[in-house]
């Protein structure tokens, strides 16, 4: 495989020049070689000589003349979309998603789905393994143009190591690392629900936006930050750890071995539980038969009892909510957001979801701190993580987190 020297851990001067050039022009769009040397601090001569081997190397395109008022009028340049591709890739519990985006971020290839089912096994990471390079062969681009694979997963993930201790902690090699070499393609990983946030922040309702709680509401619990415009990470790569917040005195043990965690109230795995406790105790819902068939419902088939009036899934819905909201209220006293996003399968519930935690928030929050906080339901739904996952895997190689 050809190696780029966007993907070179030892960089020159030089190359670490082009790479602020491209990562302005991802930022900027198009720009003259004057205006791009005076933002990067560049001289005109070494800004013309590095935008000329970029142009000859294909990473960056001449637009043509600028249309300006009188006098000379300058080329101006921009990023060439098909330098270069990235592949997210979305992992759920029973499916897959991925989706490719070209150099400028444009969307060009998308499978909604694919089966598999994920578990913590060697088994398991063979079948994604086999899943992604199979999508990869059947894009219609030259595999040497695919630069970077973006992974997203549930649990602890750290993104700088390469590490997920939650899925696929098999061997001392980070995962990255592992896949790398069965896909042939640098990867990188990312916990879920801040590929969410991410992809919320640049292409859906947190755009335009400098601080953002993304709360994810999925078969667990998790958040992701968007402080001062930036991806918040922690010490240890493992923020928005929102479920495992100990927030009852419950007997139920949450995924991560602990009791009482928020998670084990309010999460899709609270929600089945609940479902099945309701039915023995004799109440009715549309869910009925399905659990009792199959012994389970997926989240899908929740939301669309929720949105069909079924009395007892809205209830649990409003539940849901309220557990929720003390422990949202208390995270915007803490990090005063402009914008709180509710995403995740049971945010496609819509009002059910927000307007409960929307009037509980302002119960247990701060007026002066809320009032500049706007909630909001996810605008990218279930592409959320695939959008996030295919910008985090290019902004995560230009060195822009």
């Amino acid at each position: 495989m050809k190696t780029h020297f966007l993907l070179s851990d030892r960089s020159t001067k030089n190359e670490i020049l082009k790479k602020r050039i491209i990562q302005y022009l991802i930022i900027s769009g198009e720009s003259s070689i004057a205006d791009l040397s005076k933002e990067i601090e560049l001289s005109v001569p070494t800004a013309t000589k590095l935008v000329m081997e970029l142009l000859k190397e294909g990473y960056i395109l001449n637009s043509g003349k600028q249309n300006t008022s009188g006098g000379r009028k300058p080329n101006i340049y921009g990023i060439n979309p098909t330098s270069g591709y990235f592949v997210g890739v979305d992992v759920h519990r029973k499916r897959v998603l991925l989706a490719t985006i070209d150099f400028n971020g444009k969307i060009i290839d998308e499978e909604i789905s694919i089966a598999y089912e994920l578990t913590n096994t060697r088994k398991s990471l063979k079948e994604l393994c086999h899943i992604i390079n199979s999508y990869i062969d059947h894009l219609d681009i030259e595999r040497e143009k695919v630069l970077q694979i973006g992974v997203n997963l549930t649990g602890r993930i750290n993104t700088r190591t390469g590490y997920s201790f939650s899925y696929f902690y098999f061997d001392e090699k980070p995962l990255s690392q592992i896949m790398k070499e069965q896909l042939d393609i640098p990867v990188t990983l990312e916990n879920d629900s801040r590929a969410m946030a991410y992809g919320e922040f640049i292409a859906g309702e947190g755009k335009g936006k400098n601080n953002v709680l993304f709360i994810n509401v999925n078969w667990g619990l998790g958040a992701g930050l968007i402080l001062d415009g930036k991806l918040y990470y922690g010490k240890s790569g493992f923020s928005g750890e929102f479920g495992h917040i100990s927030a009852f005195d419950n007997e139920i043990i949450c995924g991560c071995g602990k009791k009482g965690c928020l998670e084990t109230e309010a999460s899709g795995f609270a929600i089945q539980r609940v479902l099945k406790e309701c039915l023995k105790q004799g109440s009715t819902t549309i869910l009925s038969e399905k659990i009792k068939e199959k012994g389970e419902i997926t989240l899908g088939e929740f939301v669309d009892a929720v949105l069909k009036e079924d009395v007892l899934s809205i209830e649990i819905v409003e539940r849901i909510g309220n557990h929720l909201s003390r422990w949202m209220a208390g995270m915007i006293n803490i990090f005063n957001p402009e914008l709180v996003i509710i995403g995740g399968p049971i945010s496609l519930t819509q009002d059910y979801i927000r307007l409960p935690i929307k009037s509980a928030v302002k119960k247990y929050s701060l007026n002066l701190v809320n009032q500049d906080t706007d909630l909001v339901i996810s605008k990218l739904g279930e592409r959320a993580g695939l959008i996030g996952a295919c910008l985090l895997s290019r902004s995560k190689m230009l060195g822009l987190l």
